[in-house]
């Protein structure tokens, strides 16, 4: 997959392509749906197929007060648009100027002139353009007038659940990763560094991991059923994030223990994959040192469980299940 990380980038041998613009933050079960058809049809059409999308998000810009948490970081966003097949990813630097582009500007000098996009496919929702005033209806003008498919998605729901970006984030902040892996289509992933913890949980006889501090979204304080992927080694894993009240500290951490541990070297630089599959409990502040020791038995107890029964179902337990 090639990335254009600006207009200048794109070579004017590109096209025609079938274009889809969003934020993809998460990409999710919608987005891919999405990617997937454009990156069928333009095989099929000898096209090309490109995913438009912005960095800094544009609430960053438009909201700097929002406080906005993403899903997945531009890195890991690329990653994943990658999975999906797509020829090329347009990451467009998400600027004032850009902001006030109309509706009209913004498809007629980037999608038709640079891209030459013969089909665009959108969501139901989709906006676009100064102050998000342009929808699917009027691309759907703008584009018998200036040559190009509309293709308009429906809504996507899922056990109930609307797929999108917002309603994912509210999920993983309430803790609710077992519902949100169900709109992501696989569980919700960390990917960091680690950094060097207080001892505490080697002190439990646990090994254990801590992530480096994390910019981006987390799921709420609490104890979590995760796997954890160091490079080429995968392990079962039981993971803490919040503040270990037991110790009388106000220190935010993301504690993983390590179930089957075996030896191997870590370098500070090297990247750890943490996906949450279910949560457990709350965080809690117990009365003694004794008493956590006791708990973390206990919910290691509940993840093999938990691992033994997905094993015995057949179903796939990887961290990009």
């Amino acid at each position: 997959m090639t990335v254009f990380r600006s207009l200048e980038d794109i070579p004017a041998s590109f096209g025609p392509s079938l274009v889809s613009v969003g934020n993809f933050d998460g990409v999710h079960r919608a987005h891919v749906r999405v990617l997937h058809e454009i990156a069928d049809r333009s095989r099929q059409q000898g096209a090309q197929s490109i995913a438009v999308t912005f960095e800094p998000h544009p609430t960053r810009l438009l909201r700097p007060d929002s406080g906005l948490k993403l899903l997945t970081p531009t890195q890991e966003k690329l990653r994943l648009l990658e999975g999906s097949a797509i020829d090329a990813v347009l990451l467009l630097s998400f600027t004032r100027e850009l902001s006030l582009m109309t509706p009209r500007d913004f498809v007629q000098h980037i999608l038709r002139d640079r891209l030459k996009a013969v089909e665009l496919h959108e969501g139901y929702n989709f906006h676009f353009g100064y102050r998000a005033s342009g929808d699917v209806q009027l691309l759907g003008e703008l584009g018998g007038e200036l040559g190009f498919r509309v293709v308009a998605y429906p809504e996507m729901r899922v056990r109930g659940e609307s797929v999108s970006s917002t309603r994912i984030r509210e999920l993983i902040r309430e803790g609710q990763v077992a519902r949100a892996r169900a709109l992501l289509a696989r569980p919700f992933s960390l990917r960091s560094t680690s950094t060097r913890g207080r001892g505490i949980g080697a002190q439990q006889t646990v090994p254990t991991i801590n992530f480096s501090p994390y910019a981006e979204l987390v799921p709420a304080n609490g104890v979590y059923i995760t796997r954890t992927r160091v490079e080429n080694h995968c392990f079962d894993s039981v993971t803490n994030i919040g503040n270990r009240p037991t110790f009388g500290t106000d220190s935010f951490a993301i504690e993983t223990h390590l179930l089957d541990f075996q030896p191997f070297e870590m370098a500070p630089e090297t990247q750890i994959e943490l996906s949450f599959l279910a949560r457990l409990r709350d965080e809690i502040k117990f009365s003694s040192v004794q008493a956590l020791r006791e708990q973390i038995q206990r919910d290691i107890a509940k993840a093999r469980h938990y691992f033994g029964l997905m094993r015995h179902t057949g179903t796939s337990i990887e961290a990009r299940s």
